[in-house]
């Protein structure tokens, strides 16, 4: 079982990561697959960059690079995540034992120095991490580069209850009149799909859970139309654990009860109340610079290459020349896939019913935000930002 403390920090990470990638455009991410890289660089620091690089993590520097390996190897235990570490560094670059005996076992390669066969073999090596999802390994190679750290991060559901395919075509907002993939599933488990939290940061919330059977669940996030989409998921990252009180979607009040949702009197020959889930298919790219976000992830100081930073790692002296992601994520009828390659390089119809029954329609036709998280942590294995889901056929079969 994966630890709280890294549970917690983490999430944190996530969450200011969230408030910071989300603009106008979708994106995808996964401080999972940062935040172990960043504990065994930490561990292995010294000075200023240890300094920043522990406010970034959230827990202390003395024990990250025992605590980074051990959530490796928590994540790559849980159902439906794979979790894989690469390090490959050059022939002379001597690496001190204890900070290598914190990686999985077996996961050193060396650098050629020839680019062309080191690119070759780092972007294999990422193509078979997520299985085709990741082409290519996220990171320059120069010929100054003396070591690779990467971390590759799968995580993969089928739906308890599948989705019904069809045409969705939103009638306001930025996706009014497109023909949209949508996915329709309707439920007497009011309180499982749907949740109101009225009072956030970021405004009002809806997010609606959708089951996997692995024991990880995909929860979709709507906020108010003009809330920013970085505040709606950092936000929706808070309700998911709970830190903001909400109406589960049986105690919801008649009429619109939230962001997309309404709440029916309908005539139905079964008096059951049932919720109507509705949402475009989606699939997110999205390419990270961590570097350009270097105070984030406590980076800044670790790039100054005037002076050797992981004197833990290596008696030689490192800096950091490039931090990278490569991330993508789909939402379809069956089930969830994402796929994270991060990597740290160092260089120098009927009769009329006579009844009615409560039907509550959660619709979103509207940028929204997504978080998959493992059931019994907690954890959020990746978060995202739609905003172009994919287009339906004007006419379905």
């Amino acid at each position: 079982m994966i630890d709280a403390t890294a549970v917690r920090a983490v999430n944190t990470l996530t969450a200011r990561w969230a408030r910071a990638a989300v603009a106008d455009e979708g994106t995808a991410f996964a401080a999972t697959g940062v935040w172990p890289l960043l504990a065994l660089l930490t561990g292995g620091a010294d000075g200023p960059a240890r300094q920043e690089l522990e406010g970034a993590l959230g827990v202390g520097a003395d024990g990250a690079t025992a605590l980074g390996g051990q959530t490796l190897g928590a994540l790559d235990a849980m159902d439906g995540v794979h979790a894989a570490t690469g390090l490959w560094t050059r022939q002379d670059l001597p690496i001190r034992p204890e900070w290598e005996a914190a990686l999985p076992p077996g996961v050193r390669s060396t650098l050629t120095g020839d680019a062309e066969r080191d690119r070759k073999e780092l972007d294999g090596w990422a193509a078979r991490r997520t299985r085709g999802a990741i082409a290519e390994m996220p990171v320059p190679l120069t010929p100054d580069t003396r070591l690779v750290l990467a971390g590759a991060l799968t995580v993969e559901t089928a739906w308890l209850q599948p989705f019904q395919p069809g045409l969705l075509r939103p009638a306001s907002g930025p996706w009014r009149d497109r023909s949209l993939a949508g996915l329709t599933r309707s439920t007497d488990d009011l309180d499982g799909v749907l949740r109101v939290v009225p009072d956030t940061p970021a405004g009002p919330l809806t997010l609606s859970g959708v089951a996997g059977g692995n024991g990880l669940d995909v929860h979709l996030v709507l906020g108010a139309e003009d809330a920013p989409g970085g505040e709606v998921l950092e936000a929706g990252i808070g309700a998911v654990a709970g830190g903001y009180a909400g109406w589960p979607g049986s105690a919801l009040p008649p009429g619109e009860a939230g962001p997309g949702v309404r709440v029916m009197e309908v005539p139905s020959w079964d008096p059951t109340p049932r919720a109507t889930l509705t949402t475009p298919q989606f699939t997110v790219t999205a390419r990270h610079d961590l570097l350009r976000r270097a105070e984030l992830f406590g980076l800044r100081t670790a790039q100054d290459a005037a002076r050797g930073h992981f004197p833990g790692i290596s008696p030689a002296a490192l800096a950091l020349s490039s931090a990278e992601q490569s991330m993508t994520a789909s939402f379809s009828a069956e089930g969830f896939l994402a796929a994270a390659v991060t990597a740290f390089a160092m260089a120098p119809g009927s009769a009329p019913p006579q009844r009615t029954a409560k039907l509550i329609s959660v619709r979103y036709e509207r940028p929204f935000g997504f978080l998959a998280v493992h059931r019994a942590t907690g954890l959020v294995l990746t978060a995202g930002w739609v905003t172009e889901p994919e287009a339906g056929a004007d006419t379905m079969w």
